[in-house]
């Protein structure tokens, strides 16, 4: 009944009858049938009080709605509230039978390292006999099913159907990416977390959220929304780490390579066969590489001792886990040894710690060639400082597109190349051709060197004027190793 979901709405008036059984809750009025209740909310794009009517054609009962239409139909129950958006959220969890208190559900949020940190969580609670679900870039998954993902984390309505789907396949567990676009729409809104974990926060979605200040305000408004019954876990080495927790009722604890912290650790040795570390006084081995992985591991372990877990066997299943799909994922050229590195780096922190970790383990003089491009409408001031450092940590660099969406490519790559100085511009070309950046990084390459292709991690496609087409970075670097062993 519609009366029975309204809970927490922060209605402003009602008008109809509310004792009606509701069949489903829609934002696109495209997707409403007969019975359907429509929530119209403000996007960026569109707003859904343009598309009311078309909703009440096509058989919605009910309208959630800021502004009430300038004609009220008969038999149609409108009901005006604060913030659709909101509302969206409260009424899913309320339909979807409140799935978030039915399990226990970790929130995961920053810059970088969402993904590897919730999948890690995922396989950590699966390998200690849990059954879980995850919400991700990559891929949803309730248990061992697979469902493909298509936001960091998705609308409201969808969340909660997820939820109540991992609820009766008997998950105890969900860990899920928050994205800072998801927090403020109110995608997450309504839901009770059991735990939030902060990354880090650097340059990224300035094109959404305009300034840096506001990008970090809406991270930590999530952090202030939650009960104290939860647990709040945050990287003591970020300089926004402890702002992030300081009006939050949760339970705080942080983790850190570099001071003292609830979950401490030190990097004893960093190799292409993974961390050697000290976590709180253990000696650990772990599959994972690099020191933006040593942080992703010390959050992954505090939120298992929050959960309640012993830290022998956390430590002993964490040292056999590799991380997330397109993460520092690598494969090797059979004849010359040349090492192909795929990574998701597409900020310019991330990128600077790929590059970094991949400097820290050269063994001699190998040389760093690295592809990289930049997202076509997103954000423009990110472009020359990606170029910047990609110039600055690698002997060669290969400019390309990366998803240019529905900007021209030569003109993203021009933004690009506006960051390099005059001592590296001998070091770059620019190539729009992603397929053929790739093939000519390979062959600029000589016995054990290193070829980044940074960006796209674990995508399978390339964004260009609306059609996605396919493309697999990891897929292409080991063909064109083939190809090339083949003509040497």
């Amino acid at each position: 009944m519609l009366q029975d979901i309204l809970y927490k709405t922060s209605i402003r008036s009602v008008t109809g009858n509310t004792a009606i059984a509701i069949k489903d809750l829609q934002i696109d009025s495209r997707k409403v049938s007969q019975g359907s209740c429509f929530i119209a909310i403000k996007g960026n794009v569109s707003d859904g009080h343009q598309f009311i009517d078309k909703a009440i054609e096509n058989g919605a009962i009910a309208i959630i709605c800021e502004i009430l239409p300038s004609t009220i139909q008969d038999n149609i129950t409108y009901i005006q509230v604060e913030n659709s958006a909101i509302a969206a959220g409260f009424l899913s969890h309320n339909f979807y039978e409140e799935p978030s208190l039915k399990l226990k559900l970790v929130g995961v949020t920053g810059t970088n390292g969402k993904t590897t940190v919730a999948t890690l969580l995922w396989k950590l609670f699966t390998a200690l006999g849990y059954k879980c679900g995850l919400m991700s870039t990559v891929q949803n998954q309730i248990g061992n099913e697979i469902i493909s993902a298509t936001h960091t984390t998705p609308d409201a309505i969808s969340v909660n159907a997820l939820l109540k789907q991992m609820v009766d396949a008997g998950c105890e567990y969900v860990f899920m990416e928050c994205s800072s676009h998801a927090i403020h729409q109110h995608r997450i809104a309504g839901l009770q977390f059991a735990g939030a974990l902060f990354s880090n926060i650097t340059h990224d979605h300035l094109d959404y959220h305009k300034t840096f200040d506001e990008y970090i305000r809406v991270k930590k408004s999530w952090f202030d929304s939650l009960p104290s019954s939860a647990f709040a876990i945050s990287n003591a080495d970020d300089k926004r780490g402890a702002v992030m927790l300081q009006n939050t009722v949760a339970k705080k604890y942080f983790y850190s390579l570099k001071t003292m912290a609830d979950f401490k650790g030190k990097i004893l040795d960093n190799t292409l066969e993974g961390l050697h570390m000290m976590v709180n006084d253990i000696e650990v081995y772990f599959r994972l590489i690099g020191e933006f992985n040593a942080y992703n591991l010390l959050a992954v372990y505090g939120a298992a001792i929050c959960l309640g877990e012993d830290k022998n066997e956390v430590l002993q299943m964490l040292s056999s886990l590799n991380g997330a799909e397109g993460r520092f994922d690598y494969t090797v050229s059979k004849n010359d040894k040349v090492i192909g590195i795929v990574d998701y780096a597409h900020t310019p922190d991330a990128l600077l710690n790929v590059l970094a970790t991949i400097k820290k383990l050269r063994q001699g003089n190998e040389h760093i060639i690295t592809v990289v491009g930049c997202g076509g409408d997103r954000d423009k001031t990110k472009r020359p400082i990606m170029a910047e450092v990609a110039c600055e940590y690698s002997d060669r660099v290969v400019f390309t597109s990366d998803n240019p969406r529905s900007e021209d490519p030569l003109q993203i790559l021009k933004d690009m190349e506006a960051g390099v100085n005059v001592v590296s511009r001998k070091k770059y070309i620019s190539i729009a051709d992603r397929r053929e950046a790739i093939k000519t990084a390979v062959s600029l390459s000589t016995k054990e060197d290193i070829v980044l292709v940074a960006g796209k991690g674990h995508e399978k496609y390339q964004d260009i004027k609306g059609v996605k087409y396919d493309f697999d970075d990891k897929k292409v670097l080991k063909e064109v190793f083939e190809l090339l062993e083949k003509l040497n």
